[in-house]
């Protein structure tokens, strides 16, 4: 019994990754130009955005410690 069970999760495995490849072929893949591309697009927008957060991150800080400079007097 265990040995059927054991072989029905195998078949059902080996589907899987038949299926997976099957799939895979179908997949239109980016040109070099287009991954290098659209990976300079990604890298780009990341570097924008850390220093957005970072502007954001220190104005916030020197608020915050404005109002305790506040509260302290």
């Amino acid at each position: 019994m265990a040995d059927i069970k054991s072989a029905a999760k195998n078949n059902k495995f080996v589907n899987y990754v038949k299926s997976s490849i099957q799939e895979l072929t179908k997949v239109t893949w980016p040109t070099k130009n287009q991954a290098v591309r659209l990976t300079a697009i990604v890298l780009g927008f990341t570097f924008v955005f850390a220093i957005f957060l970072t502007l954001v991150d220190y104005l916030a800080n020197k608020g915050y410690l404005s109002l305790l400079e506040y509260a302290a007097k």
